[in-house]
């Protein structure tokens, strides 16, 4: 037998609005302008600019009753007042480039670039193919990476031409094509592996040079061998004396192991763009935001205008009745979006404000040992937000300072513990082990432990999983591959 149970719960559940809040909150400065011009002609109520005179809200908002709450639904749950969102005082945010001079609206040129398809396209023509022949370049050319690689299996393309062009054809006939576009510039494109990425590179070199030679043999028949660094047994297996061995693999780590790296990805060479401008001013430090983050939107006057014809109306008219649903319902979205990109102002600025006052002594001096240990749980305790909501700031944000250009995550960090009893930034430690690892002996690199005494003799308290897991981040191979000859 059945039983009906009836159980209370309590779920926490976002609205639509907080979700459009986070999302606007997380995105950075290059990026806002492109979501305000989306919100822009979705929603005829929303302009651009702060020149409206502002009507007192009970002209309009004792209407609305007039049609009944369930015509709203969740609109007057949180109806607004319109004059808080456009008389707001916010003279207290220092924008950075306020002001009406002529260069405020100039966009900058965004510089192009020929892309690697359309260089190696051009290439294509050159070599005046049979249609088929052609048709097959450019589909390898098309399946060719970003870093220059070929990884795509020949038979795979076979499959691709037969199916979305129609051209039969084998992987014999595809693998002489590719040949002709292996030798297109940058040297090494189109290779389907790092081995015939460097021999292509390699017959392009003088082959009557002795140490070309040795280079071809070493990629050839000692591939894994090099890869691993074991320079003695390659030494050994070609009987060659140290400078010649030296010569040799010098000129292999000179070759480009990602051709494609030579041409700018995607064809547009991006401009960063901060969302703070930190400014030192005799000492005194002062924050600002990019002007970018302060958009002047206002609500649409001829939407008021509609409000006010269609309020004089019949009332019990159906079409009047949704034709005033719909104005409420644009003039509140409206309304929460200008609220919404007031309120990420704010968070922005009470997130960097308490970062600055962390962090106060090396914006002042730019010295990165004055870094303190800080994470996120900081931050959100001073300023009484979310760890969440720091995160999304401190993930996809940047600040201008004299020193360079920082992004927000960078003044996070670990704390590690000295012999005194004081913490210092793990940022301070990668910083020495860096240090360490760049002037050891290439002959004989220190090994992670030998990393570890090191530190530990000048008195960072920090064990060798905890160098090697510093160093992983660091990008540095372990000692083995980072000795040379």
């Amino acid at each position: 037998m059945q039983k009906l149970t009836l159980n209370q719960s309590l779920q926490q559940r976002l609205s639509p609005q907080q979700i459009q809040f986070i999302k606007l909150l997380q995105i950075p400065t290059f990026e806002l302008a492109a979501r305000i011009e989306e919100e822009l002609e979705v929603n005829p109520a929303l302009e651009e600019g702060t020149d409206f005179e502002v009507r007192e809200k009970d002209e309009y908002d004792d209407d609305y009753d007039d049609y009944g709450d369930e015509d709203f639904g969740e609109y007057n749950d949180r109806d607004l007042d319109i004059e808080s969102y456009l008389n707001d005082d916010y003279s207290g945010y220092k924008m950075q480039g306020d002001g009406n001079g002529d260069d405020e609206d100039k966009e900058m040129p965004i510089g192009m670039i020929s892309t690697l398809n359309d260089h190696l396209i051009s290439q294509l023509g050159f070599l005046k193919l049979e249609e088929n022949q052609e048709i097959i370049g450019k589909q390898l050319i098309g399946s060719i990476e970003s870093d220059g690689y070929m990884r795509r299996p020949l038979q795979a393309v076979v499959n691709d031409l037969a199916f979305t062009q129609g051209v039969y054809t084998t992987s014999e006939e595809v693998e002489a094509v590719l040949k002709q576009i292996q030798t297109f510039d940058p040297a090494g494109i189109a290779a389907r592996d790092l081995q015939e990425c460097l021999l292509l590179q390699l017959d392009r070199k003088d082959l009557s040079d002795p140490i070309v030679q040795f280079a071809i043999k070493i990629i050839e028949d000692s591939f894994e061998e090099f890869s691993k660094k074991h320079y003695d047994k390659i030494q050994k297996r070609l009987n060659i004396d140290d400078e010649t061995i030296k010569q040799t693999i010098k000129l292999i780590t000179k070759l480009n192991p990602k051709p494609g790296s030579a041409e700018e990805d995607g064809g547009i060479i991006q401009y960063l763009m901060p969302d703070y401008i930190l400014t030192n001013n005799n000492g005194k430090l002062e924050l600002s935001l990019n002007s970018k983050n302060a958009p002047e939107l206002k609500i649409s006057h001829s939407f008021h205008e509609m409000l006010d014809t269609y309020d004089k109306g019949d009332k019990n008219n159906k079409q009047i009745k949704e034709t005033v649903t719909f104005i409420k319902q644009k003039l509140d979205s409206a309304k929460w979006f200008i609220d919404a990109i007031k309120q990420r102002q704010n968070t922005l600025l009470r997130t960097m404000k308490a970062i600055l006052d962390y962090q106060y002594d090396f914006f002042l001096t730019g010295d990165e040992t004055k870094l303190k240990p800080m994470i996120l749980k900081d931050i959100a305790t001073q300023i009484e937000m979310d760890i969440s909501t720091v995160s999304r700031v401190a993930s996809s944000k940047s600040i201008q300072t004299e020193f360079g250009l920082y992004p927000l995550k960078y003044f996070f960090s670990e704390g590690i513990s000295t012999d005194s009893g004081e913490d210092v930034s793990s940022r301070e430690v990668k910083n020495i082990l860096k240090e360490l690892i760049d002037n050891e002996s290439k002959k004989n690199p220190l090994s992670d432990d030998k990393l570890e005494k090191f530190l530990n003799e000048r008195g960072y308290n920090i064990a060798r999983r905890t160098v090697a897991k510093y160093r992983e981040q660091l990008n540095i191979p372990v000692a083995r591959l980072r000795k040379q000859l």
